[in-house]
Parts: structure tokens; sequence; C-alpha cells
């Protein structure tokens, strides 16, 4: 009888051992996609290296002049590309070099009295694809538009909660290079570009109606 009984444990942990070595064998086999780290995706990977790229002063610095204001002025809408709000030499081709030269990292310029914000996608280098200086004030025709009302700030579904991210990531995956250093929008400011993984706590949730509630209480 005992001799049985160890007979069917030995069944038994076999076949455990046997679960957990090919359970070990798969997960090796999962392996991230070419070019990106493992356990990163490729977005991932974009803010962690911008992080590791970035001085502690150029993420913590501040000139506090930058705000949503300013920010939503220069864009037709919310999400669309900023028009460039100073002069650019008519030698200017809207080459990488030229402007990354200010806008890769960043970086006071006493001409303009102003810091550099820093592009969120440095590799998108026909910047004039998208980015063009304002020549004149007045419109080309007249126009009924009217632009939509920008994301709202917070969210959060309880209070001291990460608030989701209003707006897609598209272009905007990079969430280091507009969120922290001198030239921050004041407002979306933070404080804790260290711990690298922004979307660890942050998710998109790009709202367009007034969230739906879970519940109601009696």
């Amino acid at each position: 009888m005992m001799k049985k009984a160890e007979t069917i444990f030995g069944k038994v942990v076999f076949g455990f051992a046997a679960v957990c070595l090919f359970g070990a064998l798969g997960a090796q086999s999962v392996q991230a996609a070419p070019g990106i780290p493992q356990g990163f995706d490729s977005d991932g990977e974009k803010i962690f290296n911008r992080y590791n790229e970035t001085p502690l002063a150029a993420m913590t610095g501040t000139d506090g002049t930058r705000n949503l204001n300013a920010y939503y002025d220069l864009r037709q809408y919310p999400g669309s590309p900023p028009r460039i709000p100073h002069k650019v030499a008519t030698s200017f081709s809207g080459e990488a070099q030229n402007c990354l030269a200010c806008h890769e990292t960043g970086g006071y310029d006493p001409e303009l009295d102003a810091f550099a914000p820093v592009t969120p996608h440095p590799e998108n280098v026909l910047c004039y694809q998208c980015h063009v200086p304002m020549r004149t004030d007045k419109l080309f025709v007249e126009s009924e538009w009217q632009s939509i009302n920008p994301p709202k700030l917070g969210l959060s579904q309880l209070g001291g909660s990460p608030p989701p991210i209003p707006h897609s990531l598209q272009l905007r995956e990079d969430c280091i290079a507009c969120h922290t250093g001198p030239a921050a929008v004041a407002e979306i400011r933070v404080e804790h570009a260290s711990r690298g993984n922004c979307r660890q706590c942050h998710l998109p949730m790009v709202a367009t109606e007034p969230p739906v509630k879970a519940f109601k209480r009696n």
C-alpha cells in the first residue's frame, strides 16, 4: 500500500516538474520585437531612453513662463502641430540639423529670452511638413472655423490617483519631452520624471464625452 502511494506521489512530483520546465521554456521563447529590449514596447523604450539621456537639471529646472493659454494659442486646434512662433531666417530649410539644434535637447535662447521646447519626435526630420511660421495676420478667406475644446486636466477616478492621459499618443509618445524641463507648460509640468515609465500609472483615455458613472448612490 505504501509503495503504491509513493509511486503516485512520484508521478505527481514528476508531472509538476514537467509543467514548470515547459512553462520556463515557453517564457524564454517569447521575445520582444526586433531591436526592442525585452520588457519594453516601442513607446516605453523611447521614454526610458529619453530619461537616461536627459540631465537631471534639464528635467527639474523651470522658468515658469509657458502656460496652457500660450500653448493653445500656437495651435489651430488641440492636438494640431504648433506654428513656429519666432522669425525663421530665409536660409533655414527646415532640415533636422537646423531645428534640432535648439529643439532636440532644449536650452536657453538669449535672443528670444526663452527656453526652447523639446520636440517629442526628433526622429521626424521634415519639420516644415507640419510646422510653419505665420507670415501674416490676415486670413486668406473668411471662415466660420471653430476649434474644439481642449481636453480637461485631472479626471482622476479617485482623489490623489494618477490622472489619465487626455490626448492621443501619436507623435506625443515621449512624455518627458513635454512634461518636464524649463520650457514645460506650467499646468502640466511634473516633478517625478525620474520614475521613467510614465504609462505604468497613466493610461490614455481620450475623452470626447463626460465619463459614464459606474454606479449611483442611493
